[in-house]
């Protein structure tokens, strides 16, 4: 009866009947032999990369929540079963055992803190793509072409563009970084972005992260599409956008970086005032080449 109610048998029951559960569920779902009524594949949503990602972050909370549960318990019992066969070395079992527990249990904690802050980063930047697609959709009743979070780079590195814009004006290529804003430093508003040409400058501070991967991922696009259309003076602009911000630039800015950084209420007025440099058969060119990409989504 002892061993009955002991820690150890505790757990293995609960990660039995996880077990158990997961296996009957899948039995049933695979019985029914049903499949989803959808034909077609949908094209991207605005952060559908991180929304995947996010998909599989919950699908494993579980299992990972448990675990890291269960592993200082799992310690713990097998400390209380050693002691209950070996009394006479229970002087020193007990306190390794303690010590072996509560390390297994601050091991486990900063571990599962890790998975919780990576899943709330991953919600804050899959908002963060959701609010500024909102105000870049704002372009397709405009004649522009919209697409989102499209497949990029090789087999072996690949990556995503946020946001992709084809019009009249060109092509334009925007990286969304969503910040949480924070303490500002002294003599700076808490809710201002100032551009400067080479940095970004913050309310706590500086520094140059976003501008490279931008410029890079639009020329990925650039030498892509050239390839595809053998279209050799096509230009894709990158564009560095923060939702929540107050984005302001000095005036050294637009000339010295080959970078926009707006916030996503700017980007609309933007690729409309630029100099028309595309016809209507090459943006319809350009855009069948990005839908290609981007028709992936599935049920």
């Amino acid at each position: 009866m002892r061993f009955l109610t002991s820690p150890l048998l505790l757990s293995a029951y609960l990660l039995l009947y996880c077990l158990v559960v997961m296996l009957i569920w899948r039995w049933r779902v695979n019985r029914r032999q049903e499949r989803p009524p959808f034909p077609d594949k949908l094209l991207r949503a605005p952060g559908e990369t991180l929304r995947r990602k996010l998909d599989d972050f919950d699908t494993a909370l579980g299992a990972t929540l448990l675990g890291n549960a269960l592993f200082p318990v799992i310690v713990l019992a097998a400390g209380y079963s050693a002691v209950a066969l070996l009394p006479s070395r229970a002087s020193w079992l007990i306190p390794l055992t303690l010590v072996l527990a509560i390390a297994a249990l601050v091991i486990c904690s900063r571990r599962l803190m890790r998975v919780l802050e990576q899943r709330r980063n991953h919600y804050l930047g899959y908002f963060g793509e959701r609010y500024a697609g909102e105000f870049i959709e704002q372009l397709r009743a405009r004649g522009c072409r919209v697409f989102h979070d499209v497949p990029a780079g090789e087999k072996n590195s690949p990556f995503n563009i946020d946001h992709v814009v084809a019009g009249r004006t060109g092509v334009f290529a925007i990286e969304t970084k969503t910040r949480r804003k924070g303490r500002a430093a002294p003599g700076r508003a808490d809710y201002k972005i100032t551009f400067d040409g080479h940095r970004i400058i913050y309310p706590w501070g500086a520094d140059a992260h976003g501008l490279a991967q931008a410029r890079d991922r639009a020329l990925w696009l650039e030498h892509h599409l050239q390839t595809l259309l053998g279209a050799h003076r096509l230009r894709v602009t990158p564009v560095l956008t923060f939702p929540g911000w107050l984005v302001t630039q000095t005036n050294a800015a637009p000339l010295e970086s080959p970078v926009c950084v707006l916030n996503p209420k700017q980007i609309p007025q933007h690729i409309e005032t630029q100099p028309a440099s595309l016809t209507e058969a090459q943006v319809d060119l350009i855009a069948r080449q990005l839908e290609a990409r981007c028709r992936d989504v599935e049920f």
